[in-house]
């Protein structure tokens, strides 16, 4: 009976240490847009499995792809708000909440992919770190996402004069819509999540993005001239609620730099194939990719800085991004 008595007991012990174990896990909620295998996707994916095995399964993250908890716009508000703790968003539906974040998202900003790495992977890059904390958030990554260009339903863009006319969904940002503009087109903003509907429907004529989102969104079934005009190499970032940063302790925040610094270089590498898979899958299905006279796009894009590169900060920001070589 003793011995039935101590058993027991035993397994008594066990299950509160069990129930104690799991109740000081902390699960973190992360939102994407893009669908499940998407790289950015992956990439927090990654992130969340670093912070689990290095914190022993006290957090762990769990992603929402596929705009489970709503569009970019809606999770931006969740994350400042604490309603959830991490988000991966693109950098220009922050240009109206961190003024640093215009830099990067300006059209022609940057050189290539290697110039932007360089940017945003060093002092820069710390700088608009910093510029996102009054809004509630701290930046943990930048991801890429490559070079976006126009594409439609109607025809090839070879020049600026191509463009006018054309309607085109962009992102929710008035550098997006001003840029636009100033290639005689018009911008029509609205979530991603609509764009097909809104090309089949002849809502819009076209959109602008890179080709794993023009490929993965189908959009592709609905706009089949792709132009590389590459307007911008803008950032993805990947934040979290300032709040729950705020919480965690000293070496709990170095797990988290750590597992996100190494999540973007797991990040680039699987954007890389994904862009090379992306553009073989739309030219197979028939899609016209051509290039443009780029210097036409380029020279039209004055307007643009000089409304939105006002005060001194940003432009030296400017001055400083592109003395980078």
């Amino acid at each position: 009976m003793l011995h039935v008595s101590k058993l027991l007991a035993g397994v008594a012990i066990a299950s509160l240490i069990s129930l104690g174990t799991a109740a000081a896990q902390t699960v973190l909620k992360s939102s994407d847009t893009h669908p499940d295998g998407y790289p950015t996707v992956e990439g927090v994916k990654y992130f969340g499995q670093l912070v689990k095995e290095r914190t022993d399964g006290r957090y762990e993250v769990e992603v929402y792809h596929s705009a489970q908890l709503g569009e970019e716009k809606d999770t931006i508000e969740q994350v400042r708000s604490g309603v959830i703790e991490l988000n991966r968003v693109s950098m220009a539906p922050f240009n109206g909440t961190v003024k640093e974040s215009i830099v990067p998202a300006l059209p022609y900003i940057f050189r290539s992919e290697e110039h932007m790495h360089k940017v945003m992977d060093g002092p820069i890059g710390d700088q608009i770190k910093a510029a996102f904390e009054p809004a509630g958030l701290v930046v943990l990554a930048f991801y890429d996402a490559g070079s976006r260009s126009f594409y439609n339903s109607k025809r090839p863009i070879k020049t600026v004069e191509d463009m006018k006319g054309l309607k085109f969904r962009v992102i929710q940002s008035d550098i997006f819509v001003d840029m636009t503009a100033a290639l005689g087109a018009n911008a029509t903003p609205m979530p991603y999540g609509e764009v097909y509907s809104s090309i089949e429907t002849g809502v819009i004529d076209g959109a602008e993005n890179n080709f794993p989102s023009y490929d993965t969104a189908k959009h592709f079934e609905v706009a089949k001239y792709y132009s590389l005009d590459e307007h911008t190499i803008l950032p993805e970032v990947f934040v979290m609620n300032k709040d729950a940063w705020d919480k965690l302790t000293p070496e709990d925040q170095e797990i988290f730099k750590q597992a996100a610094k190494e999540s973007v270089a797991k990040q680039r590498e699987l954007w890389s194939a994904k862009s090379a898979e992306s553009r073989a899958i739309v030219e197979k299905a028939g899609v016209e990719i051509n290039e443009v006279d780029k210097q036409g796009f380029i020279d039209a894009m004055k307007p643009v800085y000089d409304k939105h590169i006002t005060d001194e900060v940003l432009k030296k920001l400017v001055a400083d991004v592109q003395a980078v070589q």
